[in-house]
């Protein structure tokens, strides 16, 4: 029975000939290839016009693809249950509500729209055989614009906004400008990589468009880790117990990430470099699930961690907490009417540094006395 063989042969003269239609059925799963082969020299230039359409029982999503409609399904459900949890503590203190909560609830949403859209997708592809372009690219400008903003706000957190200073002074454009970069680089390596496509990309092809991305992934994580541990050192510096705390749970969840992302990506290179003929497609899914699953679990804790609280401004920027050091353990906002202990403050000088310089660089001490 195979390899199954279809001879289509050339009469007399005639330069063009018809394959008529043929059905064939798969009695056991497995990597199937459709080959078109011809033996003599004088058919060389031959030209195939035509389509195939392949189907599997439970519909038209290759064997690779079709876990993952369940999986986008089952994200959803994850995704608005965290939404309804947030809301709800949202709604309930809204007057103490942070700037930072304001953009967890737009990340929340951009990520439940996100997987939202690719369960309809791989629905309607599995339905009709063709990947809806148009879903197919509002499913990825979501996932792009969330995953972007996800690395801006873990950005602006570790370098203290909020917290230890108000605004980010003149680091507010190199910042602007590193997120504008990856959502481009992102965007185009998304869209080449899903939008009107089936098969993987080549691996010239996708080498030249996840490099970039890659290197700004890079950017992003030292940048983060090097703003962090300046940030963990203020708090320490001025006794900012509850703050300093809070960020070192925050900084022990981005490492614990950034492992978990090392290791998967050398999975994934083996996974890859080890099977270069798909012959272990029932698995291919999990290797971009994973990364779905690891970002929903840092926004978990990310919004944990910065739930919205009757006590959410205590870890609020204020200049009297610049002054106090124990007034950190205290709410900013308070219900009684007890008229607080006043304390003698000692002037203090500081110097400032005017730094003339336009290099894009990691270091934000030279930025932080500057206000936009």
């Amino acid at each position: 029975m195979w390899p199954f063989q279809i001879p289509v042969h050339f009469y007399g003269d005639s330069t063009e000939t018809i394959m008529e239609s043929e059905k064939v059925n798969i009695t056991k799963s497995g990597m199937y290839n459709l080959y078109f082969i011809f033996c003599d020299p004088q058919l060389k230039g031959l030209v195939i016009d035509g389509a195939t359409r392949w189907k599997n029982p439970s519909g038209y999503l290759p064997g690779r693809m079709a876990p993952l409609e369940t999986f986008y399904g089952l994200m959803s459900l994850a995704y608005l249950i965290l939404g309804i949890a947030w809301i709800s503590q949202y709604v309930r203190y809204w007057q103490d509500i942070l700037a930072l909560q304001n953009y967890l609830t737009a990340i929340i949403a951009l990520g439940m729209f996100e997987v939202i859209l690719w369960y309809f997708e791989y629905a309607n592809f599995n339905a009709t055989g063709k990947r809806p372009m148009g879903i197919t690219f509002w499913a990825v400008t979501f996932g792009v614009f969330r995953k972007t903003l996800s690395r801006i706000l873990i950005l602006v957190v570790s370098m203290g906004y909020g917290v230890v200073r108000p605004t980010l002074g003149g680091l507010t454009s190199k910042v602007v400008l590193l997120g504008a970069t990856y959502f481009l680089a992102a965007e185009f390596l998304d869209v080449f990589e899903h939008v009107g496509t089936v098969s993987d990309l080549s691996g010239k092809a996708r080498l030249f468009l996840v490099l970039p991305v890659a290197i700004l992934d890079a950017f992003f994580v030292v940048w983060i880790f090097t703003s962090l541990s300046k940030t963990v050192e203020k708090l320490q510096a001025r006794r900012m117990a509850a703050k300093l705390e809070l960020y070192r749970k925050f900084m022990n969840a981005l490492a614990l990430s950034v492992i978990m992302s090392v290791a998967w990506i050398g999975y994934e290179l083996y996974f890859k470099a080890t099977d270069p003929f798909g012959e272990q497609w029932q698995r291919a899914w999990i290797i971009s699930a994973f990364w779905n699953v690891l970002s929903f679990a840092l926004l978990c804790v990310i919004c944990t961690l910065w739930a919205p609280s009757q006590n959410s401004t205590r870890y609020a920027y204020s200049e009297d907490g610049e002054s106090f050091d124990d007034e950190d353990a205290l709410p900013l906002k308070s219900s009684t009417n007890v008229e607080p202990e006043k304390a003698i403050l000692k002037p203090e000088k500081k110097e400032k540094k005017v730094v003339d310089t336009d290099v894009f660089s990691l270091d934000d001490e030279a930025e932080e006395d500057k206000r936009e």
